[in-house]
């Protein structure tokens, strides 16, 4: 017990959004028919990787590979519907991911050679390169693996679904 703050241990301010998470999953794959289970993971932030998150949601189940069709996009539509109905605030959604079979963890790999290889052909050719339309989480893990390439930068340009990564030489 903590004597400081009358006896009560100190609750991590996005611990809150736990319950109220699992507890609409449980709702959204029972009423969906999913066969999926789920297990939160609480992972302690690491100096070395300060945007990973803080809390993993992993799928298992029959229907695991549902959510991975189409480059995750429901896993990923299912991750933005229940951290916006807990109502977890903006500057916390990142802290969350939701993930099956690690395909997370390989498409941030897969981003970040992406964004490597893309640097090199700006820098050989010296013009701008486009990538794809990508979610805010996924344009921000290219921005981290170039922000310290001296040679390009990267700008975010569309709008909306259309959002996407230009990476440009610097002259």
């Amino acid at each position: 017990m903590d004597s400081q703050n009358g006896g009560q241990t100190p609750v991590h301010p996005l611990d809150s959004y736990v319950e109220p998470i699992s507890a609409l999953l449980k709702k959204v794959l029972q009423q969906g028919g999913f066969a999926l289970s789920f297990e939160v993971r609480h992972q302690p932030q690491e100096a070395t990787e300060e945007d990973a998150p803080e809390y993993v949601i992993e799928f298992k189940g029959a229907d695991a590979d549902l959510l991975l069709e189409r480059n995750g996009a429901l896993l990923d539509a299912l991750e933005h519907v229940v951290l916006k109905a807990v109502r977890v605030r903006e500057e916390s959604l990142r802290r969350f991911a939701f993930d099956c079979h690690d395909w997370r963890q390989l498409r941030i790999e897969e981003l970040r050679l992406t964004a490597q290889v893309a640097a090199e052909r700006v820098m050989e050719s010296g013009d701008p390169f486009a990538l794809g339309p990508m979610s805010p989480r996924e344009r921000r893990i290219i921005h981290l693996a170039l922000r310290d390439r001296p040679n390009v930068r990267t700008v975010s340009e569309g709008v909306g679904a259309e959002r996407h990564i230009v990476i440009r030489p610097v002259r």
